[in-house]
């Protein structure tokens, strides 16, 4: 039973992360930059975005050992920063839609729990899809490259300590390896406390 239950998880992780990469194209689409749709991103058809590790095999791992944080990544799609409109903020938001799109589904989730029209059957599995969609959303947002935070936050900063920020992201992004390391201590250190708070948080938003 373990087994298809993790991989009932890691189906909803997958569809989860490729709606977020979706909408990182349409938010760059609206903004002036056609790249996604151009090379066909723009479709929600897994086949087009599932990343073989970050799709399927590190989510089937973490779910087949517990672990208190599930994430897991489609691959990423492609925009070009010089294609956006004019704006500080055109960046930040392109980076903020993917997250943003995980947080609506765990909303639209939490609604239609909380509308008591679900067999009680159903409304677990509805959890389970607020719950991981809070999750990637949180975590997408920790400030570290290659996460979407580190784009949201070098726009949001006052210009002094933004220019210090971005050479820093820059830096990181250069090496994506750190950068990955940097996550998985952070993973390690604040893991179960990481998972306490999307709980909580999943709770809040279905009320069960």
């Amino acid at each position: 039973m373990q087994i298809i239950d993790s991989i009932f998880l890691v189906a909803i992780i997958m569809f989860s992360a490729v709606i977020h990469e979706v909408m990182h194209g349409v938010a760059a689409d609206k903004l002036g930059d056609p790249t996604a749709r151009l090379m066909g991103r723009l479709t929600l058809n897994p086949l087009v975005h599932l990343d073989t590790f970050g799709s399927i095999i590190l989510p089937l791992i973490l779910t087949l050992t517990n672990s208190p944080v599930l994430f897991g990544w489609a691959k990423p799609v492609p925009y070009n920063p010089y294609n956006l409109r004019p704006g500080r903020w055109s960046e930040a938001i392109v980076a903020a839609a993917g997250p943003l799109s995980n947080l609506a589904i765990a909303i639209l989730g939490g609604l239609i729990i909380r509308s008591g029209f679900l067999p009680a059957g159903l409304s677990g599995i509805v959890f389970l899809i607020v719950l991981v969609n809070v999750m990637l959303c949180i975590f997408n947002l920790i400030p570290v490259p290659p996460l979407d935070g580190s784009k949201v936050l070098g726009d949001v900063l006052p210009r002094p300590l933004s220019i210090g920020y971005e050479g820093w992201r820059m830096r990181m992004e250069g090496n994506p390896f750190l950068g990955m390391g940097v996550i998985l201590l952070i993973i390690l250190v604040l893991g179960d406390a990481f998972g306490t708070s999307v709980y909580s948080l999943a709770h809040l938003i279905t009320g069960i």
